[in-house]
């Protein structure tokens, strides 16, 4: 008897120690994990949401995208928080003109704000009854199919496809024409280690036309490049309507790049 009481302790001492050794196994790789995700995030790619529309047509209300960390290298606001802990760039490399870059917004450097670089270092800006100038020249644009209001009973925008100075191609619109309230400005020197930010929805973008809102950007304070959509919605669907998710997906849209 008391040789088989000995053998069900054991056992149980077995059993016991099993689950211990499984909880701990649980949260070493809960915690592995979100050590991963981390090192993802600040070194890699960072997921970003689009809350407004001033980058229609490139991005809509409701877009998903990933942004690459390392595209531009690393400075403090590659980090959650910006903690200060050393000035600059690390691994730095220069955008290029036309990337849709995520950038802290200069004012106070917490929000984050997604735009198009249009002017490097020591370019001249300004644009002209709508038309955007680089350095004297104006940027080529051509008229293509309007592009339509994604509420009922929004009128649709006037789109254009626009060539930068080196080829890159991409799509804007004028909501209010060519006489909106930014469509003439004055001429912006880009200082030097800084950057010039444009939306592409040109008449509804609080911009780097904006001085004393967003002004030049720092290359400091530039987060990353847009890379591509993962996932997208048309905000039909509240959260708790399930039944609704499928028909407010853009399947268009998902995991194309961005240009």
């Amino acid at each position: 008897m008391a040789s088989k009481n000995s053998r069900s302790g054991s056992g149980a001492e077995i059993k016991a120690n099993s689950g211990a050794g499984g909880l701990l196994e649980t949260v070493r790789t809960v915690v592995y994990a979100v050590l991963f995700a981390v090192v993802v995030r600040t070194f890699m790619f960072e997921p970003f949401n689009i809350p407004s529309g001033s980058m229609i047509p490139t991005l809509l209300v409701g877009d998903y995208l990933f942004v690459s960390k390392y595209a531009y290298g690393y400075s403090k606001h590659s980090l959650p928080f910006s903690p200060p802990l050393f000035k600059g760039r690390v691994f730095g490399s220069e955008p290029e003109r036309g990337d849709v870059a995520v950038f802290k917004l200069p004012r106070d450097n917490k929000t984050d704000y997604i735009k198009r670089i249009i002017g490097l270092p020591g370019d001249r800006i300004q644009v002209i009854t709508g038309i955007l100038h680089i350095n004297g020249e104006p940027v080529k644009r051509r008229r293509i199919g309007d592009f339509p209001g994604e509420l009922p009973g929004q009128r649709a925008s006037i789109q254009y496809q626009e060539v930068l100075p080196g080829g890159r191609i991409h799509q804007i619109i004028e909501t209010a024409g060519d006489f909106g309230p930014l469509d003439n400005t004055q001429t912006y020197m880009v200082p030097k280690g800084h950057y010039f930010a444009m939306g592409d929805n040109r008449d509804s973008s609080l911009d780097s036309r904006v001085q004393n809102q967003v002004g030049f950007v720092p290359a400091e304070n530039l987060v990353g490049r847009a890379e591509f959509l993962f996932f997208s919605t048309n905000g039909t669907a509240r959260i708790w309507e399930i039944w609704k998710w499928p028909g407010s997906i853009r399947y268009d849209r998902l995991f194309n790049g961005i240009e």
